[in-house]
């Protein structure tokens, strides 16, 4: 996702210094071209010989002069980032850039630069939570200026709070959002994912081996293409990405419930959840002992969330999944017109690599003419892109969003 883009990362002086060096493995892990500057206090934490050896580019401190081929050197990096990432950010660096201080390289090349820069804070509680240091931390937002907030836990200090480097992770997929182009800026998209369980006692259900994981893929690649994402999703262990409005949920009565709480504001709606087609027609108030003989459950049937959508879309673009073991492409394309989708996915089971638990998918993405376009196995993120490709060409014929 970063292949390509040039990452200028400044780092300050606090403890929370040791992480930038994974965070340098990350960006380079991603085929980012990262080119590091440190403030003089940053040294006094981590080498610039470390991030060198991780980045792979010359490590620039302030004890370089700002003469001759540097100054060059220090405009060109300014000028050619695609994005400039402060981790971590002291209050120091903060306060500098909130009242246009550059008395040093770094500050210097942040008040240089035209790219997008993301700040992340990092320092002891009683400092982030300074009412000087969220003035400025509103002033630089009110500019435009990108913060990925702190988490709370024991900082250094000892003291318990506010003011932990955010996560790592987390940075990195705030800087692939910045930098993915916003052609989905307006639309509202509504996804559906994971599994439902469908109880029959207090401790015991019915479901299936949905990990939500494709679900979520297109969620998290949907918000970094400028949606507005509401989530739905059965259990799974996955992590509700941030930036997008997520709904808990379990059984397929409740998934369909809240799916129709939100179809009206929805422009795009993607069905990836595996939705348990029957329930149990009873459950126990207690769980159920076990006895000698057979045990029967009866079951009734769960609505059909997709179907009930399709009588009602409009001019929604409405696509859904189809997992099959055999006739996946003609299975699909019935699953399709009967339901009045516009695209289907069709999974097929079969295939090593695809399907639940795999975090890669092989899929055929199938439209209402028949036509048939099948991807090789890729991440999930993948496809997800690739089918969103699709629906922002719908969209684009349809003019959505409508005023």
């Amino acid at each position: 996702m970063l292949e390509g883009k040039k990452i200028v990362l400044g780092i300050t002086g606090g403890i929370a210094a040791y992480k930038s060096a994974e965070l340098t493995r990350a960006f380079v892990k991603q085929r980012a071209d990262v080119s590091v500057i440190m403030s003089r206090n940053a040294t006094e934490f981590i080498t610039p010989l470390t991030l060198q050896t991780l980045s792979g580019n010359p490590v620039y401190t302030d004890t370089f002069s700002l003469t001759g081929d540097w100054e060059m050197e220090h405009i060109s990096l300014a000028e050619t980032a695609h994005i400039f990432v402060l981790a971590p950010a002291t209050a120091n660096i903060i306060g500098k850039i909130a009242s246009g201080i550059a008395d040093d390289l770094l500050s210097t090349t942040v008040m240089a630069t035209k790219a997008p820069v993301l700040i992340c804070p990092a320092m002891n509680t009683n400092m982030y939570t300074n009412s000087l240091v969220q003035a400025n931390i509103q002033k630089l937002s009110n500019l435009g200026y990108c913060f990925v907030d702190p988490t709370c836990g024991e900082l250094a200090c000892g003291t318990e709070g506010q003011g932990r480097l955010a996560p790592l992770d987390n940075i990195l997929e705030e800087v692939i959002t910045i930098l993915t182009p916003k052609d989905l800026r307006g639309q509202n998209v509504l996804i559906t994912a994971g599994p439902t369980r469908e109880p029959f006692d207090p401790v015991r259900f019915i479901s299936n081996y949905s990990s939500g994981k494709m679900g979520y893929a297109f969620a998290i690649m949907a918000k970094r293409r400028g949606a507005a994402v509401t989530l739905i999703s059965g259990p799974t262990s996955v992590t509700a990405p941030s930036g997008v409005t997520f709904v808990a949920v379990s059984s397929a009565v409740e998934m369909r419930d809240a799916v129709m709480k939100h179809v009206d504001e929805s422009t795009v709606i993607i069905k990836v959840a595996a939705v348990a087609d029957y329930r149990p027609a009873s459950m126990a108030d207690s769980k159920i002992k076990k006895e000698k003989g057979e045990f029967t459950i009866t079951l009734e049937q769960n609505p059909d969330i997709i179907a009930e959508i399709g009588k009602i879309k409009g001019d929604r673009v409405l696509v859904g999944f189809a997992m099959e073991t055999e006739d996946l492409l003609k299975n699909a394309y019935n699953k399709l017109m009967a339901k009045n989708m516009d695209l289907i996915v069709a999974n097929d089971l079969s295939r090593p690599g695809s399907g639940f638990q795999y975090d890669t998918n092989s899929v055929r993405v199938i439209d209402r003419s028949g036509d048939v376009r099948k991807f090789p196995l890729m991440s999930k993120i993948n496809v997800a892109d690739r089918v969103l490709d699709r629906v922002k060409k719908l969209c684009d014929e349809r003019g959505l969003p409508r005023p």
